[in-house]
């Protein structure tokens, strides 16, 4: 398997037909010189013109910092991956600052959900239920316009009940906001990066017995290994009908 894996990582990736990128790392516990420690295991999930998601790389990096991922992306684009049309990260700052640099134009989609679970943070407990449903309503709005119109009337209710969650939702700027550019058929799969979450997820539920890696290069081979035999598949995305029109030029006010 070793062999086949190694294979795998070094694999050019000329000619894949790659629209949509997600990227998003996963925290796996590992044993490191005989002592239990959690590393940052960095994924990318690419889907194809025709909806199909594929997995292009998954490396242990030891961290999310800006040069962890340029290493990464870095890897992406020697193996000649070409720059995808729309990307959707978890909202690390290191990330969005590595695709800057390699890909200073390509839109970028900050996860919806990493963002309300951040909101929590900057709001008391007794405000989650109330806020969850303010943000709900202008994310889940059916059309550009009105997630607009609901985004403004957020700020200005929540700069009066809580600046700090205004201010969280203004720091993420038109990125929160990227999918609205696309048909609204693809906006359930372009707001979030669900789909390396749920790959997360199932990894860890299959690996749940072993509560401690033997080390750290073990974790990515064996998520692949898992998608390699079939045991975690990935289905195409909501709205692949529409994946080859053109990206509408962002339009959204943030003024409010």
């Amino acid at each position: 398997m070793k062999t086949d894996w190694e294979a795998w990582c070094c694999r050019s990736l000329v000619g894949e037909d790659i629209v949509r990128l997600i990227l998003d790392s996963t925290v796996i516990k590992t044993r490191v010189d005989r002592k239990v420690t959690a590393i940052s295991v960095l994924a990318a999930i690419g889907v194809r013109r025709d909806g199909q998601k594929v997995l292009l790389s998954i490396m242990n990096m030891g961290g999310e910092s800006t040069a962890a991922w340029r290493q990464f992306l870095n890897d992406l684009d020697r193996r000649g991956l070409s720059a995808p049309e729309f990307v959707i990260v978890d909202g690390a700052p290191g990330l969005e600052a590595a695709l800057l640099a390699l890909w200073g134009d390509v839109p970028i989609q900050r996860c919806t959900v990493h963002k309300h679970r951040n909101l929590f943070g900057h709001a008391p407990k007794r405000m989650h239920d109330e806020l969850t449903e303010d943000y709900r309503n202008m994310i889940y709005a059916k059309t550009a316009e009105e997630v607009e119109t609901r985004r403004k009337a957020l700020l200005g209710k929540w700069r009066l009940k809580c600046k700090a969650v205004a201010d969280s939702l203004e720091e993420a700027g038109n990125r929160l906001f990227s999918f609205t550019r696309l048909d609204p058929s693809q906006w359930k799969s372009a707001r979030t990066t669900n789909a390396i979450e749920r790959l997360n997820e199932e990894f860890k539920r299959r690996i749940k017995t072993q509560t401690v890696l033997p080390n750290p290069d073990t974790v990515a081979m064996l998520l692949w290994a898992l998608l390699a035999s079939g045991q975690i598949q990935m289905r195409k995305v909501d709205g692949s009908e529409s994946l080859s029109q053109t990206i509408k030029p962002a339009t959204l006010d943030l003024a409010a």
